[in-house]
């Protein structure tokens, strides 16, 4: 499906809308979540705990989103952290310069590009402000982290660009209470904040955004001395070489040296089997290793993991090799020690990063889910069960006849294990498709049949098969059916 329809999906169905939109003066850029989209957030988050942090015996930390000057200004941050800017010098306009350029003339310039790269494109192309035409001032930097203001005083800290500068931060008293052993990996969910200069699509760039971020600390010495590669070897990631897409094993990426070692192997696996249990279609995603003018600046080797879209390739995690950049700078500006003991060696531990931007995840599996059955006259959303916003519809044939009383019954006694929905009102092929839109997997219909025997009708969401249970096995089918894997 397209994005219009997603978006469509999105408004209609509760997953999520612009924040403040009864307000003209709301700023582009922030979106809330519905109900459905919460709901489907939440179940996203647990499938990523179970299958990366518990795996892999990750500890999981809740760091604050306002931090010190003093940490940005060691991350670099304050200095680095800026997207090209044009103006334009009759309409004052201000562009995103990579973007502007892209839009105008379908040449890609990555954004850490110099400005003289910018500006000699503009000028070869002649691209003008699409407002009114006008000519662009020269390209600058426009840093995008929000500053606050704390207390009275107004002193100056930052809202976070990332969520990985607290892992960062907090390593050495995590490293000493938990008993930490390298590789360690650390964990951490929640909000991050970018003044992006032109936000857009809905949640594929926003200026309020949440992350999965996973930073595993490891021996730089050790990167192919990993006896758990073994669990992933077989496991096949798709990564474009050159301009060409291969499926190949973490074992053959390895051993080709298209991947330089286990480490980073074994985490590039295990976040391709992540993916592919949450339904995004695996067929349309690639591993991109980056080049030197797009990488971030502190990252020596860097992955994105990209899936397409209707709106094109969609970078949906960012896999960088940071080696010791954040812990040299933070222990250089602290004065702090970050060194750790690695059996009998003294190590200041390298950093892999695995940084997963939620929302877009999100819209993906929405828009890979989302068909349109044209025999059936409805629209299906055939998401994951165990990820589908609501598990169950309990619905009542008829009001009437004492059948409204046993559905309100049935689901109470099932409530507060699955995500259900009762809904008594319209004509029950109408109520079905409303289920199969928002993808809830199962519905369930009490009929006069139940008063009799104690049945109910299940109806499949994907091919609309209908079979009578008895109530008593409802809990155990349901509880199957929507399991995590």
């Amino acid at each position: 499906m397209k994005y219009d329809d997603v978006m469509k999906l999105a408004l209609e169905r509760g997953f999520y809308f612009p924040s403040c939109e009864v307000y003209s003066d709301a700023q582009a850029g922030f979106w809330e979540y519905g109900p459905a989209g919460v709901s489907l957030k939440n179940k996203f988050l647990e499938l990523w705990r179970r299958e990366l942090v518990r795996r892999d015996k990750m500890i999981e930390i809740d760091g604050s989103q306002i931090m010190s000057k003093s940490v940005f200004e060691a991350s670099g941050h304050l200095a680095s952290f800026a997207d090209p800017i044009v103006r334009c010098t009759k309409c004052k306009s201000t562009y995103r310069a990579d973007k502007i350029i892209l839009d105008a003339t379908k040449t890609v310039i990555p954004e850490s590009a110099g400005l003289d790269e910018f500006d000699k494109v503009i000028s070869e192309k002649n691209v003008k402000c699409p407002k009114c035409k006008g000519d662009f001032e020269s390209t600058k930097k426009f840093n995008m982290m929000f500053q606050v203001g704390i207390g009275p005083e107004g002193e100056p800290a930052y809202l976070r660009p990332e969520t990985c500068q607290s892992i960062f931060v907090d390593f050495p008293r995590l490293f000493k209470t938990m008993r930490g052993k390298l590789p360690l990996g650390v964990a951490q969910t929640g909000k991050s904040f970018r003044n992006e200069i032109a936000p857009r699509q809905s949640l594929l760039r926003l200026r309020e955004f949440y992350q999965a971020e996973i930073e595993v600390f490891c021996n730089p010495a050790k990167l192919n001395d990993l006896d758990k590669f073994s669990e992933i070897q077989d496991t096949e990631i798709r990564i474009q070489v050159n301009d060409e897409v291969k499926a190949l094993t973490c074992k053959e990426a390895v051993d080709s040296q298209i991947i330089p070692n286990k480490f980073v192997a074994y985490y590039l696996g295990i976040l391709a089997e992540f993916y592919e249990k949450t339904g995004i279609d695996m067929r349309k995603s690639r591993f991109r290793k980056l080049g030197e003018k797009e990488k971030a600046f502190y990252a020596e080797v860097a992955y994105d993991f990209e899936v397409e879209t209707t709106t094109g390739w969609l970078e949906l995690v960012a896999c960088n090799y940071r080696s010791d950049y954040d812990l040299g700078s933070h222990g250089k500006k602290s004065k702090e020690k970050f060194e750790v003991m690695d059996n009998d060696d003294k190590v200041l531990p390298h950093v892999f990063e695995i940084s997963m931007g939620i929302d877009r995840s999100i819209y993906t599996i929405l828009e890979h889910s989302l068909r349109e059955d044209k025999e059936n006259d409805r629209m299906v959303l055939s998401i994951k069960p165990y990820l589908a916003p609501t598990h169950v519809g309990i619905l009542s044939l008829v009001k009437k006849d004492g059948l409204a009383e046993k559905t309100d019954e049935i689901y109470r006694q099932i409530r507060t294990k699955f995500d259900s929905f009762l809904d008594h009102s319209g004509a029950i092929g109408r109520r079905y498709r409303r289920l199969d839109e928002i993808g809830a997997p199962f519905a369930i219909t009490v009929d006069h049949q139940t008063k009799e025997d104690n049945t109910v009708t299940i109806r499949r969401r994907d091919d609309m098969a209908q079979s009578r249970v008895n109530i008593s096995e409802l809990e155990s089918i349901l509880a199957k059916e929507t399991a995590y894997p």
